[in-house]
């Protein structure tokens, strides 16, 4: 019979080897919690890193450059070109604004006034496709389509211009479909496709676009930018399918269904002369209260306009009128008669080909203009809508107001351009259909 001695000894290293084996468990137990904490700490930090990349509004660089209208006055050809597109002017981008019933405009929904984008200065830089071929586009808040170039194209314009080349990409789809958008004496052409499209930090997958194969006139020969990016609503695209902010919305490649713009009041050309932020806002550019506007019709970015004043007196709109806020110009554009009085009040004189003159010594004794919108005065001085462009020796200053009849079912339109929007950080709400002004913050 065992000793009580040796009993304790036999129970005494049962004990310690159970105890050894409870220990070697909870070391294991607690890596294995430790290992599970780790991944679940790393999953976290990638959704929270996740979330804070996509809650950082994306930057788009914007360069500034001559627009069209200066290239070809320059070349001695505007005068050629405003006689051959002149009878056509009703029938361009806006066509849209017109009652259905208008009998001289039955142009449908493959109506498009690319004729503004002669005035266009802001540019900046997409990529379609794998490996990605980049382009130069005009962001549009007056279209919704997205369209570039095909390396199918005949037209000297594609020449002069980066061509989309399709066999190059590896997640190239062919759509089958044509589009075609009315412009001065012709028609662009074009087929439909659809791409990985990259905006700065932001990847979209399978977006429509147009690849042009026929781009008429010198608007497209002479023009800095390759093609167009619309900003606007989804029921004002052409054939061109769903417009590239949708897809970002759908593809939740923005944390906002926002969009703003900075345009740089510099009169000088160059590069990061201005910014469009996808997905926020950046209330370093502005400097006061945003002033909202609800939009009146989701086609355009188009809001209720009250008034239009100059040094205070003379008022325009009495019953109010429609306003069109877009990127794609960089003048403000009104009816015939108003546009006419304006340019008196201003001291402006006519051209034989429709522009209008301002004296430059005059500028600094120039009136106010203000636009009223949503019972806000927006004030825009002479040095904000003169345009100055040197010809040579020679420095000539523009009024920065044109006529352009748009007649609609809410009353008169007007566009608000680039003029307006270098004074102005522009902000664009899809998620309560609404647009925003505050006073831009220039550093030059």
């Amino acid at each position: 019979m065992p000793s009580i001695h040796s009993f304790a000894q036999h129970l005494f290293y049962i004990n310690v080897v159970y105890f050894n084996k409870l220990c070697v468990l909870t070391v294991q137990l607690a890596a294995f919690c430790q290992q599970v904490q780790v991944r679940v700490c790393a999953n976290v930090r990638s959704e929270i890193k996740a979330i804070q990349i996509l809650s950082v509004p994306i930057r788009v660089s914007l360069s500034r450059v001559a627009s069209v209208r200066s290239l070809l006055r320059a070349s001695n050809r505007l005068e050629e070109f405003v006689r051959d597109h002149q009878p056509d002017m009703l029938n361009r981008r806006f066509a849209q604004c017109y009652p259905p019933e208008t009998p001289s405009l039955k142009l449908g929904r493959n109506s498009e006034r690319l004729y503004n984008f002669m005035d266009a200065q802001y540019y900046g830089q997409i990529s379609l496709g794998t490996p990605p071929q980049n382009f130069t586009v005009v962001f549009d808040t007056g279209s919704s389509d997205l369209w570039v170039p095909s390396s199918y194209c005949i037209s000297e314009a594609c020449a002069m211009h980066e061509r989309f080349e399709a066999y190059k990409s590896s997640t190239f789809h062919h759509d089958g479909r044509r589009f075609g958008i009315h412009y001065g004496t012709g028609h662009m052409l074009g087929i439909m496709s659809r791409e990985v499209l990259k905006i700065g930090s932001i990847t979209v997958e399978n977006q429509e676009f147009g690849e042009s194969v026929f781009e008429p006139g010198f608007v497209f020969v002479m023009a800095k930018f390759d093609g167009v990016l619309g900003l606007g609503y989804p029921s004002l695209a052409e054939e061109v399918g769903n417009p590239v902010f949708d897809s970002m919305l759908n593809q939740k490649s923005v944390n906002q269904p926002v969009f703003s713009f900075y345009l740089s009041k510099s009169k000088l050309t160059g590069d990061h002369e201005g910014e469009l932020l996808l997905g926020g806002i950046d209330e370093t550019l502005f400097t006061g209260p945003i002033n909202w506007n609800p939009v009146t019709v989701k086609n355009y970015w188009q809001i209720k306009m009250d008034g239009l004043e100059v040094q205070g007196a003379s008022s325009f709109c009495p019953h109010g009128c429609q306003a069109i806020i877009d990127t794609g110009t960089s003048v403000i554009t009104g009816p015939t008669a108003d546009i006419l009085t304006l340019q008196q009040l201003i001291g402006a004189t006519p051209t034989s080909i429709g522009e209008y003159i301002i004296d430059c010594a005059r500028i600094q004794s120039l009136p106010e203009v203000t636009i009223v919108l949503n019972k806000v005065e927006f004030v825009l001085t002479a040095n904000s809508y003169v345009r100055k462009e040197d010809l040579g020796d020679t420095e000539i200053c523009f009024s920065g107001f044109q006529a352009q009849e748009m007649p609609s079912l809410l009353g008169p339109m007007w566009i608000l351009g680039d003029i307006f929007l270098s004074e102005y950080y522009s902000i664009y709400d899809r998620g309560q259909d609404r647009v925003g002004f505050a006073k831009a913050r220039h550093t030059r």
